[in-house]
């Protein structure tokens, strides 16, 4: 596949990359999705969070983490002190990848390599722009991308790595969709609080030095 490359404006700021993800052509997710969907927050952002995808609810209304993944996300930042409306969020692809059941329900698939690599240059310039201190990947394909194909969220999450290549760090933990689809949620939500806390010490760390 061609990749995003050709579509993304040079030098462009936010709000030139969000209206030209519209027309990006890079894979064929774009053919069944509703919509692109960009990330969103400030250009000034001292975290970025990414995800893996858009959801059902982010590809309808054209906003990240606006569905039930995205309000386990709030409720997380909120109790470790992470301000949700100073944050940057936004996924490795920016096109949702769904199957439809019988009954015409939209079921989340998993982008392949190739798909998130054609992405890439999306995010890249998402991170040229918003240059942040610390980003948070959640789930697999978000801490691959950003750390390689070898990295193991399941061994290594809830610890703040140096981003490779850029002056920043970086820390994995799971998605909150898999605390939803979780038989124990409540265990697994307070996992995960316990590596945002991890991210908010070293912000605060940060912020210090």
């Amino acid at each position: 596949m061609p990749g995003a490359e050709e579509f993304v404006p040079s030098g462009a700021r936010l709000p030139g990359l969000r209206e030209a993800v519209q027309g990006c052509r890079g894979c064929g997710l774009y053919r069944d999705a509703t919509q692109a969907v960009f990330g969103a927050g400030p250009e000034t952002a001292k975290v970025v969070v990414i995800g893996e995808q858009p959801g059902d609810q982010e590809d309808r209304r054209g906003e990240p983490f606006v569905g039930p993944a995205g309000g386990m996300l709030d409720r997380a930042l909120a109790e470790v002190g992470i301000r949700r409306d100073a944050v940057y969020v936004t996924n490795t692809t920016k096109h949702f990848k769904f199957e439809r059941t019988s009954g015409k329900r939209r079921i989340h698939r998993k982008p392949s390599q190739a798909e998130v690599d054609a992405c890439r240059p999306w995010l890249d310039a998402e991170l040229r722009v918003v240059a942040p201190r610390l980003v948070i990947c959640l789930g697999a394909t978000a801490a691959q991308a950003m750390l390689g194909t070898s990295f193991r969220v399941t061994k290594e999450r809830g610890t703040v790595l140096d981003l490779p290549d850029r002056d920043a760090h970086v820390l994995a933990t799971i998605h909150p969709s898999a605390i939803l689809r979780s038989d124990d949620r409540e265990a697994m939500y307070q996992g995960f609080v316990a590596d945002l806390r991890v991210a908010a010490r070293a912000l605060r760390s940060l912020d210090a030095g």
